[in-house]
Formats: structure tokens, C-alpha cells, sequence
């Protein structure tokens, strides 16, 4: 192989290559940092709709302390 031809393939490796192909790295860090912030959101909304309110307690409150107090 003469040396030109050697330079051709190490030019040719070197575009494959994510360390000096900064348009690939760019595009594959964006997508990365997308597939993680979507991972992220959906976490949260899942979080929060495990722990979401259940509703109103069925709580016993004393006939002296409602709004209309009920006294013996």
C-alpha cells in the first residue's frame, strides 16, 4: 500500500470515528440528552400519579365543632 492510499483509509476511519466527527457527536449527544429528559418526565408523571390524592378521608367530626353545631 503507498502512502497515499494509507492516508485515504485513515481519513476514511477518522470520519467513522466519534472523537473526530463532530457532527456525529453533536447529533448523538442531543438525541442522548432527548431520550433522557423524555426517560425523566415520564418518571415524574409516573411518580406522581402512584402517589396521587386518593380523595376525601371519611373523617368522624364531633356534632359541637361543624358549621351548624349540634348540641345534647
Amino acid at each position: 500500500m503507498t502512502n497515499e492510499q494509507l492516508h485515504e483509509e485513515y481519513e476514511a476511519l477518522k470520519e467513522q470515528d466519534l472523537r473526530y466527527n463532530r457532527v456525529s457527536t453533536s447529533r448523538l449527544l442531543f438525541y442522548v440528552g432527548l431520550l433522557s429528559f423524555i426517560c425523566f418526565v415520564t418518571g415524574c408523571c409516573y411518580q406522581l400519579h402512584k402517589h396521587s390524592y386518593a380523595g376525601k378521608p371519611d373523617v368522624d367530626v364531633q356534632s359541637s365543632s361543624k358549621f351548624i353545631p349540634e348540641y345534647k
